[in-house]
């Protein structure tokens, strides 16, 4: 006989005090010739923003490479690591600097993202599809596993300096979040 499963520990508000480290949000710095923005607010199911989450990405490079060069915490201003952790701040908003993943594997081209917030039992994995020229979008197999309706909950918007990706922790319009397994 196995052990029923436990639910993980409620960790709290305490992410973007204790996490974040130094320079956590560029994965490229901010002169680098391709460097774009992600950024964006997490907010709860009224719209109201959260204030101590800590996010998370991983993506590959900008030829479609998955780097796996170790310590993904050094920030040397030329190692592209692929990883990069940032808090909200009080208004519930973060920020990336980084590349335009390229595409891997014929999908188009994403940037992995985990979710940490007070009150979540566990962690939220998603995923933010970038709309950029060539990205087959209606063919990826994860977005085309969702009803249409759902799939742009997944895809940010471009703006002057990158791509707007909200993330929604609950209700009508919340972000589609994945199993890890």
């Amino acid at each position: 006989m196995s052990p029923a499963a436990t639910p993980g520990q409620t960790i709290g508000p305490f992410y973007g005090y204790a996490l974040p480290f130094p320079d956590g949000d560029r994965l490229v710095p901010l002169s680098h010739p391709q460097a774009v923005r992600l950024h964006g607010r997490v907010l709860d199911g009224e719209g109201r923003p959260v204030p101590d989450a800590l996010l998370e990405i991983w993506q590959a490079d900008a030829d479609g490479a998955v780097a796996r060069e170790p310590g993904s915490l050094r920030r040397d201003g030329w190692t592209f690591t692929g990883w990069g952790r940032t808090p909200t701040d009080d208004t519930g908003r973060y920020a990336f600097t980084t590349v335009v993943p390229g595409a891997a594997d014929h999908r188009a081209p994403f940037i992995a993202m985990t979710v940490f917030a007070r009150g979540l039992l566990n962690r939220l994995f998603t995923r933010v599809y970038l709309p950029v020229p060539g990205a087959d979008l209606t063919h990826d197999p994860l977005l085309a596993s969702l009803p249409p309706d759902r799939r742009d909950t997944l895809v940010a918007t471009p703006d002057a300096t990158g791509f707007v990706f909200d993330v929604i922790l609950q209700g009508d319009r919340e972000t589609v979040f994945l199993t890890h397994g």
